[in-house]
């Protein structure tokens, strides 16, 4: 790429000295370490002005070579040289910019495996697919959480959506996924671990410093509990979108009986927890997602029909199901999501 200013500058330099005594090309000299900017660091750019700055001096010497420099040539030349100056420490503040980001993103990756850890491809008799878009441009995770854990009989999985988006709902995703994963494995039931999850939220909400939101932050989730044998599978949804379950080309939404209010609100409404039971056999596969993909507008505002979508396509393992998923879904929104948007897709394989 550097050929490209070099080339430039000799360009310059040549035309400029056979044109006539009228003509100065000489200015155009400075678009060679503008050019460089856009591929090079400081350094580069510096070299690349430098050689520009010798080219228009070249160019003063050999047309005034019967007289003095003229007074035009030293300031093209002056004019040249601020330029270039201007230049490399334009590109090393942008270099500096640049290492920053990569750090910010660094540490937002990290948060990302610490907090929201990929979900194995294999959990017991499930083959699973994750994926996580944030609305963020820069973030890697916002307030939409999933997790999954194993017990002596089989795997249970949340999926969850804290108000709000963006790096300022980490905090209370981390606090759930924790009590999640700390209490999940143990031989509690689905309500009892439901009602454990609505008590820490709302713990949470009551210490020193977090009450200022006390009463607006509330996360909506969905617990399940898939048995290892037989097919069924049992659900705890906590005011989320319901899951689908596809089978033989037919989607079919698993809505809740008796939906428990989202976690965060069970000590205003006295939660009770109902456990709703639905089929999920061999070959079925089943779809967890938040309301960042099925409230996805296009540019005349109609939401995501994801139902409706996935009827018609034939993949039915997780990772090819997420992928025309995730295209589908960002085409339709032209893009960029205004919402995080999370989903998990499970395949029950055969023992």
């Amino acid at each position: 790429m550097v050929a490209v200013p070099l080339a430039w500058i000799a360009a310059v330099v040549v035309i400029d000295v056979l044109a006539p005594p009228d003509i100065h090309l000489g200015p155009l000299l400075v678009a060679a370490p503008a050019i460089t900017v856009a591929f090079g660091g400081p350094w580069m750019a510096g070299l690349v002005a430098a050689v520009a700055v010798s080219a228009q001096v070249i160019i003063a010497v050999v047309r005034d070579r019967d007289r003095l420099i003229s007074a035009n040539h030293w300031a093209q030349i002056a004019a040249l040289v601020i330029v270039g100056l201007s230049v490399v420490i334009f590109s090393a503040l942008r270099e500096r910019r640049a290492r920053e980001l990569n750090q910010v993103r660094y540490v937002s990756e990290t948060a990302q495996r610490v907090v929201l850890r990929p979900l194995p491809k294999h959990v017991g008799p499930l083959r699973v697919a994750s994926l996580y878009l944030a609305a963020e441009a820069e973030a890697k995770i916002g307030g939409d959480l999933y997790a999954a854990v194993r017990t002596d009989s089989g795997t249970r999985l949340l999926v969850g959506d804290v108000r709000g988006k963006g790096m300022t709902s980490v905090g209370d995703a981390a606090l759930l996924l924790g009590a999640f994963r700390a209490a999940a494995h143990r031989q509690a039931t689905l309500a009892e671990l439901a009602a454990f999850l609505d008590g820490s939220v709302c713990w949470n909400l009551t210490e020193p410093g977090e009450n200022e939101q006390a009463g607006e932050t509330f996360i909506t989730a969905a617990l399940l509990d898939i048995p290892d044998e037989g097919s069924k599978a049992t659900m705890i949804d906590c005011g989320h979108p319901p899951p689908i379950v596809v089978r033989d080309g037919r989607v079919s939404k698993i809505d809740a009986y008796q939906p428990a209010p989202p976690l965060g609100l069970g000590d205003l409404v006295h939660a009770r927890y109902h456990v709703d039971t639905f089929t999920f056999g061999i070959g079925d596969l089943l779809l967890l997602y938040t309301d960042g993909v099925i409230e996805a507008r296009d540019s005349t505002g109609a939401f995501y029909p994801l139902a409706k979508r996935i009827e018609a396509w034939s993949e039915r393992h997780p990772d090819p199901f997420l992928h025309r998923l995730r295209r589908d879904l960002l085409d339709h929104v032209g893009g960029w999501l205004d919402d995080d948007a999370a989903m998990i897709a499970i395949e029950r394989l055969p023992p």
